[in-house]
């Protein structure tokens, strides 16, 4: 029973969240035989200031020049 997360920060749209889980879904049954009544994915939304990225928070880093 495959179980996938994915974490990203905030700003997918319901439609890009559903291909993503739809294509993770197909790549798991194409590659690896895995059947898609049995994949779990879990997508984890999460504020830009509360993920570090080169040292700096996201938000931070996104305002540099």
């Amino acid at each position: 029973m495959p179980y996938v997360n994915i974490q990203i920060t905030k700003g997918a749209t319901r439609e890009q969240k559903a291909q993503l889980v739809a294509e993770v879904t197909d790549s798991l049954g194409r590659i690896l035989g895995k059947k898609p009544e049995h994949t779990h994915i879990v997508i984890q939304e999460i504020a830009e200031e509360n993920w570090g990225f080169s040292g700096l928070l996201t938000d931070d880093w996104k305002k540099q020049p």
